[in-house]
């Protein structure tokens, strides 16, 4: 899930034409090589333009990557809040009373003086600055400590600011700037009840919380998950006279499409329209372009982006990613060969983030060689593959089952320095196990912990599956995936249920009812609730042991749970009732899967065709299990 949050537009050096651009091909390569066999051709046409269009660009000396002058500056705001819904409503109703505006508050700008204190690249530095500052006399304006605070707080140092705040407090009065930095550092310390409590300290000092403050906390809320109080937030903020800005709207626009309501991300997007002050800009629409592209509503992206044009809105490298990495999932490559020409005739140069998307959904595609092609690119233009373009080439590699060449990609990475990271490791595991070289994966998984790498539930999860489906049934039972359950229980890693769904059902395959029964009631005291697959595996163990009333009654459960049973579920109870011979049961539970739109698959129909051949079941079946 790609975040839309920074921005690089190229710079605006002239270059005549697109295809004037292509033309300039410099027949020198790059020593440096991922591997050395990235050099062939793909077949399809399509993609062949698609790479074409791509070589030529690298050929260009004309890729100065920098900031426009009119990219907006936004300062993050990732803090948290926990704090209690009456806390807020007296705050807020407290703030209600006073004016809001921003000319009576004192000035929170850091503005240039030829006193200003030196730029700091430690903490040392800092506090001997600091030092410095608070022997003087007369003490320098609190400006200049918000400043040394605020290069503080970028080197991550909230502990160490909080504690020099506390100093400078028995000195120095802060200002709402000051009160900020340390709501900020609260919050990254997660400590919630600390970052509330600063609020009433701009009514001790007689400050107002302005648009910073509420844009603070409604991100801290956004980034703890807790989206409608963010709402909620948004609105008391409105109501007690705060005016939000940008950074306010597109705060809470990226909170809604992280959760995935589109629906009011656009809402806020028209209120933003209807302001005088607070027009919705790149990023606003690129978010929820974003946002309707995972949805796999691309039409829908694609009116948004036709919209924003019209306004006047140009849209960014950023903008253009989102679309293709969309189109690129649905396997549109005539769309993404548009969208790139587009991007080119706009003076907007593919970056890195663009290279990544499209070797990843040609990986995922199976067309390897061409994602090979495109790293070549990568290299031609001085853009540095990262970690996320060798995992993808490394996947695709282990999707096609070409074990020997995905660990060419994962020895180049090694021997490029730290670019191996524990997802590297999963993935070369997971094209191990998928293939059946359970040795490898564990030597691997072994390996992890020698390099200072800590597996993660999704490595542990890849591995246990690993072991319960290569029919190691000692090993499993034994040692091997109880053990990796227990092992990761002691490093605090929580297994989650898909987890337990493999364990569960490979008990269940081995004919280990009973054991499986252990997990499954066990799942409560884990906070963790069956889904559609735990209850499936439980009913296809119960099938198998004869014991078919629990198995209805396990169906029953998984209803009143407000879990809804797919076509699995039914076509498995349907065979268990017909192996158990029981067939009084068998005619209601076929009425039902069709009501809900499922149909019987194979097995089932091949064991009711045989029924009717026998003449066990109701003739008039026939045509209702077909339809």
């Amino acid at each position: 899930m790609y975040l839309l949050a920074q921005y690089c537009p190229l710079c605006t050096r002239s270059v005549q034409s697109f295809t004037a651009l292509f033309l300039s091909v410099r027949t020198e390569k790059s020593e440096r090589k991922p591997s050395e066999v990235l050099s062939s051709h793909p077949s399809d046409p399509t993609v062949s333009e698609m790479l074409k269009m791509l070589r030529a660009t690298a050929s260009s000396s004309c890729y100065s990557y920098c900031c426009s002058s009119t990219q907006r500056r936004r300062r993050g705001m990732p803090f948290l809040l926990d704090s209690t819904t009456t806390t807020l409503d007296v705050f807020l109703n407290s703030f209600h009373s006073r004016s809001s505006n921003p000319s009576t508050s004192r000035n929170t700008h850091l503005v240039t003086d030829p006193e200003m204190p030196k730029v700091v690249s430690n903490l040392e530095d800092a506090l001997e600055v600091l030092d410095e500052m608070l022997q003087r006399r007369p003490l320098p304006s609190i400006i200049r400590f918000n400043q040394i605070l605020c290069q503080l707080v970028k080197m991550k140092h909230y502990s160490r600011v909080i504690c020099l705040y506390k100093q400078m407090g028995l000195r120095i009065i802060p200002n709402d700037c000051s009160l900020n930095i340390i709501i900020n550092c609260h919050c990254r310390l997660d400590q919630m009840g600390f970052s509330l409590s600063v609020l009433g300290k701009f009514f001790k000092f007689g400050l107002q919380p302005n648009v910073r403050t509420f844009s603070t906390l409604i991100n801290g809320f956004v980034m703890k998950g807790r989206v409608l109080e963010a709402a909620r937030l948004f609105s008391k903020m409105v109501d007690v006279g705060c005016k939000p800005d940008i950074v306010t709207f597109d705060t809470l626009i990226k909170g809604l499409c992280i959760k995935g309501n589109t629906r009011a991300a656009l809402q806020l997007l028209r209120k933003m329209e209807l302001s005088p002050d607070c027009k919705p800009g790149v990023f606003s629409y690129s978010t929820i372009i974003d946002c309707l592209c995972k949805e796999t509503l691309i039409d829908d992206a694609f009116d948004l982006f036709s919209e924003m044009i019209s306004k006047g809105i140009c849209p960014n490298v950023v903008t253009y990613n989102t679309l293709i990495h969309g189109v690129c999932q649905l396997g549109q490559w005539k769309q993404a060969t548009r969208l790139l020409n587009e991007m080119a005739s706009q003076n907007i140069y593919p970056d890195v983030r663009t290279f990544n998307v499209l070797i990843d959904a040609f990986c995922k595609d199976g067309m390897v060689v061409q994602a090979k092609t495109m790293v070549e690119m990568m290299i031609q233009r001085d853009l540095e593959p990262t970690v996320v373009t060798y995992n993808s080439l490394m996947d695709g590699y282990c999707l096609r089952g070409e074990m020997e060449e995905a660990r060419e990609v994962f020895n180049l990475m090694v021997s490029l320095g730290s670019m191996v990271d524990a997802q590297t490791y999963g993935i070369l595991i997971n094209g191990y196990c998928k293939h059946k070289n359970i040795n490898e994966a564990v030597r691997l998984f072994q390996e992890m912990s020698h390099k200072g790498l800590f597996p993660d539930t999704v490595t542990y999860t890849i591995l246990m599956d690993g072991f319960c489906k290569q029919g190691r049934i000692q090993d499993a039972k034994k040692f091997k995936a109880m053990e990796l359950l227990r092992e990761m229980e002691g490093k605090k890693l929580h297994p989650n249920i898909v987890i337990y769904n493999i364990l569960m059902d490979y008990f269940i395959k081995a004919g280990k009812v009973e054991a499986a029964r252990d997990l499954f009631f066990g799942l409560s005291s884990k906070g963790l609730h069956p889904d559609v697959k735990t209850y499936n595996a439980m009913i296809s163990g119960f099938c198998k042991g004869g014991l078919i009333s629990e198995a209805e009654n396990m169906l029953r459960e998984m209803e009143e749970k407000g879990c809804s049973p797919d076509g699995c579920t039914y076509n498995t109870i349907i065979r268990g009732f017909i192996l158990n011979n029981e067939m009084s049961r068998v005619m209601a539970l076929i009425h039902q899967m069709v009501e809900r739109g499922f149909s019987a698959d194979a097995s089932t129909m091949k064991m009711i065709i045989d029924l009717l051949s026998r003449d066990k079941v109701d003739p008039a079946l026939l045509p209702l299990i077909k339809g």
